[in-house]
């Protein structure tokens, strides 16, 4: 099987083209060729396929063999792939997701996709539907109480859920490993959750730390960076548009309120390309 590594800010998983390789068992190749140690190394496995409601389907897995709703660094990458590998010439594509159609714009330079904007589409805010436990018709700067430790969380679905948690301290020096599945975890999360941990530095830049569910921490999170900049407008903290720095670099995120749609722009990058044995494939 032939595959791609590739990486947006850092947040890694290894491509596969399924309009030319078939894989049965998706979840379980993605545990076995996430690890870092015995596989190749990633944050999880990302097919292209086929679609017949869009231009391409990204199909996403995590690194644990959960099923993902929706990647913004993952689909950067996957408009990326299409482009240099031949499979569109078009810098204007649609990919279909779990989490809906999303439509890409490419820069291209030397052949070569350098930056994609994806149209991430509407933020949810209804509880019932990113899901999270709340009597509420928004979860906006509301206390949760998480292994006996207050704190205040906002809630957004870009497609996934994400629950957004504002701290005064550096970023850096949180306790992520165990801070992070606590949150995944809780029982107020029905599909568990991913969790941004944000410094808000002026009106227009912000800094996160982001734990993924079924990933663990991982450098960037385009999803939970669009997350973190919706909630920072719920809450009066920054404009509309926001850069949003993460360990693997920054993102570009803008909330057109008008629109009610979010923009994300940023890189996608190809680390190289390889093949995995057909007895690992099952």
């Amino acid at each position: 099987m032939k595959f791609t590594k590739m990486q947006g800010l850092g947040n890694d998983y290894v491509y596969v083209n399924c309009f030319r390789e078939k894989i049965a068992d998706p979840s379980r190749l993605a545990v076995k060729i996430s690890d870092r140690h015995f596989g190749v190394g990633s944050d999880g496995l990302i097919l292209i396929n086929p679609s017949d409601k869009a231009d391409f389907e990204m199909e996403m897995y995590n690194a644990d063999g959960s099923r993902g709703e929706m990647c913004g660094n993952g689909i950067r990458c996957v408009a990326k792939y299409v482009y240099d590998y031949g499979l569109t010439d078009h810098t204007s594509i649609s990919v279909e997701t779990l989490g809906g159609i999303k439509y890409l714009d490419l820069t291209v330079k030397d052949g070569k996709a350098v930056l994609v904007k994806v149209n991430m589409g509407k933020p949810e805010l209804s509880p019932e539907k990113i899901p999270v436990v709340s009597a509420g018709e928004k979860v906006v700067d509301e206390p949760i109480d998480v292994d006996g430790q207050n704190y205040r969380m906002t809630c957004v679905s870009m497609g996934n859920p994400h629950a957004v948690v504002y701290v005064d301290c550096d970023v850096r020096n949180l306790p992520l490993e165990e801070i992070g599945p606590k949150f995944e975890n809780h029982e107020r999360f029905p599909n568990r959750v991913n969790t941004e941990f944000v410094r808000v530095l002026d009106r227009r830049t912000v800094e996160m730390r982001v734990w993924e569910r079924g990933s663990g921490e991982t450098l960037a999170c385009g999803t939970g960076a669009c997350a973190v900049a919706v909630s920072c407008v719920l809450n009066g903290l920054t404009e509309d548009e926001v850069t949003v720095k993460l360990l693997g670099g920054d993102l570009q995120i803008k909330w057109d309120r008008e629109k009610d749609t979010v923009f994300m722009t940023g890189p996608a990058e190809v680390v190289f390309d390889g093949e995995w044995p057909a007895e690992g494939i099952d």
